[in-house]
């Protein structure tokens, strides 16, 4: 089968530069970022352990975003190029508006992060001020490809990018953020507690993990089903299944949510870096659960209609 190339004007489409922006821009950024601290010796034997393993913990999550969204939009470019994306078994529509809005939100959280922790961690060198900026140049890369793709025909851009798809990138993006605060909760160094209150903030860490985790499991399940079309092939008609996972992670965030308001009503220290960290989980896990209480009226809504139909 002969390769089919694009056209000369192909190249010059909106879609094609913002895809060539995103692919230099994100190289760029996982570039500068992954160049040695000149000092880094002196400052490792100044530093505690745990100030290491947070630093780390963050530069590894923006290190992680930016290269996988390189790596997806690098293959989705080379695939749109040589026109070989109608033979791949997945829907082309649904996993470019994916790729597309989950990088805008997770570069997004990466173009935060970055900047906070070179300044938090006094790191600020001349190549993390410039990978900072180069992030904040994909994040809108990837934003410029969402509002193109958002004004196609509804056609062309697929059940990912009408309001309750974009919502469930949404869920998958809270669901990464929250995985990642509970990661870094666990290596904030704690103040001497009485062995009551660690053995309760252990519980509401292993019950938050739990929600967080199952929430991620079904959204990647969703979105698997969505993206290679087993709609169809589903033991339960797919808006049942939608409607009851909408409802299982409304439920599931609420509980998280509350466990995030107790902590904040339980804070003591205004400085301390746990308090950072307790409010950023309250933000976030109130966003997911606006997603998914929306996404559930949506859900419902479509059932509702099918049921008069």
């Amino acid at each position: 089968m002969p390769v089919i190339v694009l056209e000369a004007r192909d190249f010059a489409s909106p879609l094609f530069l913002v895809r060539t922006w995103e692919v230099l821009s994100s190289c760029v950024t996982f570039s500068l970022v992954a160049l040695p601290e000149p000092s880094e010796n002196k400052t490792l034997s100044e530093t505690p352990q745990k100030t290491h393993q947070l630093f780390n913990s963050f530069r590894d999550f923006c290190m992680f975003t930016w290269c996988l969204f390189f790596t997806l939009t690098l293959l989705i470019h080379i695939l749109s190029v040589i026109q070989f994306h109608s033979l791949i078994p997945v829907s082309w529509k649904n996993l470019t508006v994916t790729v597309a809005v989950l990088g805008a939100l997770m570069c997004l959280s990466a173009s935060v992060v970055f900047p906070w922790i070179i300044v938090e961690y006094q790191r600020v060198r001349p190549h993390n001020v410039a990978a900072a900026v180069a992030s904040c140049l994909t994040f809108l890369a990837y934003t410029s490809e969402s509002y193109i793709l958002r004004t196609q025909a509804h056609e062309q851009r697929g059940y990912m990018g009408s309001m309750p798809g974009l919502l469930k990138i949404l869920q998958l993006w809270g669901g990464c953020q929250m995985i990642l605060l509970v990661v870094v909760d666990t290596l904030l160094p704690r103040e001497e507690q009485s062995e009551e209150h660690s053995e309760e903030h252990s519980w509401q860490l292993w019950v938050s993990s739990l929600s967080y985790g199952v929430c991620v499991l079904m959204s990647l399940i969703i979105l698997v089903v969505i993206l290679g079309d087993f709609a169809g092939r589903c033991l339960l008609p797919f808006d049942r299944f939608l409607a009851g996972f909408s409802l299982i992670g409304v439920l599931l965030y609420m509980m998280a949510t509350v466990i995030c308001f107790t902590k904040i009503l339980q804070l003591k220290d205004p400085k301390n870096g746990s308090t950072k960290l307790v409010i950023t989980k309250t933000v976030v896990a109130s966003i997911t659960l606006l997603a998914y209480t929306v996404d559930l009226a949506f859900s419902v809504k479509l059932l509702c209609d099918r049921n008069h139909a």
